[in-house]
């Protein structure tokens, strides 16, 4: 007999020892399972919401590629605005003109 064997094993117990570590198998076969579910399920989330930023931040660096447009749109605005105020006043004088108002 080898050491540590001191009388044969019965059929019956290793079909038992058998049966128990395929329980056993499968209990943790189900765990993983759940658990790769589980983490396919976060990953898919993860994957929405960098998607979600990526779109908001081509919209913030299209918006930022205007920037520069719109210093040369105060600027024009700037050159602008007195003659608008001049046709502003003209077109005052010209409504009471018309009104026939004495205060011009």
């Amino acid at each position: 007999m080898p050491d540590g064997f001191s009388r044969p094993v019965s059929e019956r117990t290793v079909v038992r020892y058998w049966r128990i570590s395929l329980g056993i198998g499968l209990v943790v076969i189900g765990a993983v399972a759940l658990l790769l579910s589980t983490l396919a399920t976060i990953v898919t989330r993860i994957e929405a919401g960098a998607a979600e930023i990526w779109r908001v931040g081509k919209l913030i660096a299209n918006n930022t590629v205007h920037v520069p447009l719109l210093v040369r749109t105060n600027q024009v605005v700037a050159d602008i605005l007195p003659a608008a105020d001049g046709i502003a006043r003209a077109t005052e004088r010209i409504q009471r003109a018309v009104a026939g108002d004495p205060t011009e």
